[in-house]
C-alpha cells in the first residue's frame, strides 16, 4: 500500500495524498452498491433467504445506531426503530432480529457488554446457534439456558447467525481498559468456535479526525483514521480490509 505522507506545521501526520483504501463517492457507484445489496442472495444456500449478521460490541459503540442508519437509507427516511442512547448501561435489553433491505439481511442486535457486565459465553453460543428467539428479554442475573421459555430446540440454518460484526468506537480504541479488551477477545474466541466470518465496524469516524467530521469523503485520506484501522486490525487479529469505517446518522430528525 503506497501513499505519500503529508505533515502539518507541528510535525504531526494529518493526511495522505493517495487514499489508503480505494473508495468511490459518486452517485453512480452508490447506486450500483445499493442495487447489489437489494438483489443479494446467499451462495449455495437454497434454503437460506436472509443473511443473519450479529452485532457485538461495548455499550455506546453504536450497534443500534448502525441498524437505524442502514434502515433509514433503504426506507428513504430517518427512522429510529432501535432504541439508542448514551446511558451508563446497555440501552438494548432485548435480542432483536431486524429484517432489512427487502428481507435480504437481518441485523441481530444484542445487549452491549460493560467493564463489569460481560456477555455470557454460553448465552452467545445459543444466539449463534439460533436457539434464542426474537425479542428475548436479557437478564444478566439469569442467563439463557436450554430450559428458558422460548428456547428453539432444533433451529434451521436460516435461523442461525451467518456473520458477526464487532462494533468498536474508533474514538476510544486507545482508551479501552484491559477488562474490555479481554471481553472483546473472549467473545471472538467464542465466535471462532463456530467458524463464522467476522468484520469490524469502526464507528464515530468524525471523532477520530477533524477533517472527516467536516467531510466524510476524507476518511480514506486521513492518516489518523488509517492508524486507527491498523490498531483495531492488530487487536482483533483480522486483515485491515475487514475493518470498515462507519459514520452513523445521529443528527436528529431532519
Amino acid at each position: 500500500m503506497l501513499h505519500l505522507k503529508v505533515f502539518t506545521n507541528n510535525g504531526q501526520q494529518s493526511a495522505v495524498e493517495k487514499p489508503w483504501r480505494d473508495q468511490k463517492w459518486n452517485e453512480e457507484y452508490m447506486s450500483v452498491m445499493r442495487q447489489s445489496l437489494e438483489t443479494y442472495k446467499p451462495n449455495r444456500r437454497p434454503n437460506v433467504g436472509t443473511a443473519n449478521i450479529l452485532l457485538l460490541g461495548q455499550i455506546g459503540a453504536g450497534k443500534s445506531s448502525f441498524f437505524n442508519t442502514v434502515n433509514s437509507i433503504f426506507r428513504g427516511k430517518i427512522t429510529s426503530q432501535a432504541c439508542i442512547g448514551s446511558f451508563g448501561h446497555s440501552v438494548t435489553l432485548k435480542y432483536r432480529q431486524y429484517r432489512i433491505i427487502y428481507r435480504r439481511f437481518s441485523l441481530c442486535d444484542t445487549r452491549g457488554f460493560e467493564e463489569d457486565a460481560a456477555v455470557d459465553a454460553q448465552e452467545l453460543l445459543f444466539i449463534l446457534d439460533g436457539n434464542v428467539p426474537d425479542r428475548y428479554q436479557f437478564n444478566p442475573m439469569v442467563p439463557f439456558t436450554y430450559h428458558t421459555p422460548g428456547y428453539i430446540k432444533n433451529p434451521a440454518l436460516e435461523n442461525k447467525i451467518h456473520c458477526v460484526a464487532f462494533v468498536i468506537d474508533g474514538s476510544t480504541v486507545d482508551e479501552m481498559s484491559d477488562k474490555i479488551l479481554k471481553q472483546l477477545k473472549d467473545l471472538q474466541i467464542t465466535v471462532n468456535q463456530r467458524g463464522l466470518p467476522q468484520i469490524v465496524l469502526l464507528t464515530k469516524v468524525d471523532k477520530i479526525c477533524p477533517d472527516v467530521k467536516v467531510d466524510v469523503t476524507r476518511t480514506f485520506t486521513s492518516s489518523a483514521f488509517c492508524s486507527a484501522v491498523g490498531r483495531v486490525a492488530n487487536i482483533m487479529g483480522l486483515p485491515r480490509a475487514r475493518v470498515l469505517p462507519v459514520k452513523n446518522w445521529t443528527g436528529g430528525w431532519k
